[in-house]
């Protein structure tokens, strides 16, 4: 698994860090994987509480689908509507002009949680989390494919520059909320989380009031850039289909939570077929219309969905089409932006006089910056358990207390990979309930 490790911590542009014997470790829960665990998992106790997220005053919501089976064989897509409440393509710009930006929204009361996703992802990488978090919290959520990302189309989607995606995520929170928002929490992950200390830092959204960032250091991230290309070129280039994919993207790692791949794999893909009397060479492809033809009927489907149902099935479906996946983006392409997103994002988020809370899946991301801002308590920090890159997507919905058992040793692994969603889930909610942001959510509320 170091070996799997290690490579996926670089899969979001260079946000993880190699393992340092300057720091200390924290320990791993782990157990012989051929015996059942009878213990629960432990989440070590922090020595600064004063400066830390209080898992402990977020109430405990009942358990999720994902706690309680894990089938090895299902790879199938599943639909965003599982997670949330719409979809919505939102124009911004005048019409000659005009960009368009996919959104996913959920709730209608409490703060707005501005969901910003990592470099390659989309803003379903969200979805299991938005479930999680609307367990615990009464909040919307706005989740974007941020330009070149997911389902956006932008005349410029080449521009990955901080001030463009900057403004990218003012434009359409503004599009969909109009000028005076609802108080507004910033989180991101990743290449996401520099967007969201840029926009932060930059006042662009005046009723913001709190600031998430999830795995992303300057540090780490400035000394993992250079090997990002090598990283881009060892990833499969195309998948034979959308299945392949989610497999794909659970087997290696990048996304260690199966439902979450399910749902997120599908906004990072894209499918192509060959068309021999448009395409002279079988390296060529031209993009498939997403429509499936039913007898004499044209039903449109949503492109960000296979399906609508936990197993897998639905009335309607995106079949396999002839030809072969490839990714949405190349981010190779994007790499003279990548020193931009990261360089200074540690003096700039310790500079934004706004309640902040700092998730790392390791303690060794902290750079000396950040240390010294951590020691006098300019910010929250929580440090989860072993888990990778791709930390709000590892189960978001475990680190409830980790009081879940693992029944048999077929569960171990995927009850070790839940802590992540579920220890962000009840970070990001005892954050918000300390700083008296957001109120309990109707369920908890009436237990």
């Amino acid at each position: 698994m170091a070996e799997v490790r290690s490579e996926v911590e670089t899969s979001s542009l260079g946000l993880g860090a190699p393992q340092s014997a300057d720091y200390p470790q924290l320990p791993h829960p782990a157990a012989d994987p051929t015996l059942p665990v009878a213990e629960p998992l432990k989440v070590p106790e922090d020595p600064q509480p004063e400066t830390q997220a209080e898992p402990d005053t977020c109430p405990l919501p009942p358990r999720r689908m994902w706690e309680d089976s894990f089938d090895t064989e299902n790879y199938s897509a599943v639909s965003w509507r599982q997670y949330f409440d719409q979809s919505e393509d939102i124009p911004v710009g005048p019409s000659e002009t005009r960009d368009v930006f996919r959104v996913y929204r959920n709730g209608t009361d409490g703060p707005l949680l501005v969901l910003l996703h990592g470099g390659g992802h989309s803003a379903l990488s969200w979805a299991v989390f938005t479930t999680a978090i609307a367990s615990r919290v009464t909040c919307r959520v706005l989740a974007m494919d941020l330009r070149g990302h997911g389902s956006t189309q932008v005349r410029q989607s080449d521009d990955l520059s901080t001030q463009t995606m900057s403004r990218d995520v003012a434009n359409v929170v503004r599009a969909c909320y109009g000028e005076a928002p609802p108080p507004i929490v910033l989180v991101g992950h990743s290449m996401g989380g520099a967007i969201a200390v840029h926009t932060a830092s930059s006042m662009l959204l005046p009723t913001t009031v709190g600031l998430v960032v999830i795995d992303v250091v300057e540090g780490s991230a400035m000394e993992m850039l250079h090997s990002m290309q090598n990283f881009l070129k060892g990833r499969p280039r195309s998948f034979e289909s959308i299945a392949h994919a989610i497999e794909w993207s659970v087997k290696s790692g990048q996304i260690r939570n199966r439902e979450s791949a399910r749902v997120s794999m599908v906004g990072q893909i894209k499918r192509h077929v060959e068309v021999e009397d448009v395409v002279e060479s079988p390296e060529q492809a031209v993009p498939v219309s997403d429509v499936v033809v039913e007898g004499n009927e044209e039903i449109c489907v949503d492109p960000s969905y296979v399906s609508d149902k936990p197993d897998g099935t639905s009335e309607v479906s995106i079949p396999e089409p002839e030809g072969v996946y490839s990714w949405r983006i190349d981010l190779s392409k994007a790499e003279k932006y990548w020193d931009g997103w990261f360089r200074g994002i540690s003096n700039l988020f310790l500079g934004c006089n706004l309640p902040k809370l700092l998730l790392l899946a390791g303690v060794d991301r902290l750079d000396r910056d950040l240390t010294i801002g951590q020691m006098q308590g300019k910010f929250m920090m929580q440090v989860l358990p072993p888990s990778g890159h791709a930390v709000h997507e590892d189960t978001p919905d475990k680190v409830r207390h980790t009081h879940t058992h693992a029944r048999t040793h077929t569960h171990t692994h995927t009850l070790t990979c839940m802590l992540s969603v579920v220890q962000v889930a009840d970070a990001l909610a005892s954050f918000l309930f300390r700083h008296k942001f957001a109120e309990a959510s109707r369920g908890q509320r009436t237990r």
